[in-house]
């Protein structure tokens, strides 16, 4: 399964992505960098992935960290496990994808609790128009807010394990 026309970032929505441009010009969050990974075929690996990217932003001394995919099915164990391995090292997380019409991911743990579904057609469904179901300024101001309250909920000590 390939990423759909829909979801498909143009270039010029990376040189403006919302979610940059949200977190780098809050000033509460510092933000300390924007880590790319691949998604893996193998689910071997895929785990693999995700505990280098929590190795990754541990050592950053990360505060929190936004996860953020435009794919779909397989691509939920990514989310999932990458959330995972930020959470059980202390970073809070929040996940942003596409979930739409399947209205839940393929896979789910407890570390998806703060999930924000950028999907902008009305039938919940990829469509042909490039970009319209991309992260916008309003997704990114809602994981901003999620990100600020797990984040001050960590450090009151407060846990919901």
């Amino acid at each position: 399964m390939g990423i759909g026309p829909s979801t498909k970032e143009t270039t010029l929505h990376h040189f403006r992505d919302p979610l940059t441009e949200m977190i780098s010009g809050d000033t509460d969050l510092d933000l300390a960098g924007i880590i790319f990974s691949g998604t893996s075929q193998d689910n071997d690996e895929k785990v693999f992935s995700a505990d280098r990217i929590g190795t990754w932003a541990s050592a950053f001394d990360a505060d929190g960290a936004v996860v953020s995919m435009d794919g779909w099915g397989n691509q939920d164990i990514d989310m999932a496990e990458t959330l995972r391995a930020l959470e059980e090292r202390g970073i809070p997380a929040v996940g942003l994808k596409f979930t739409g019409k399947q209205a839940v991911p393929v896979v789910n743990n407890k570390y998806m609790d703060t999930m924000v579904d950028f999907n902008k057609s009305k039938q919940g469904i990829e469509t042909q128009i490039v970009g319209e179901n991309t992260i916008q300024k309003i997704d990114a101001e809602k994981a901003v807010a999620l990100l600020k309250l797990k984040m001050r909920k960590t450090k009151r000590g407060d846990s919901s394990d």
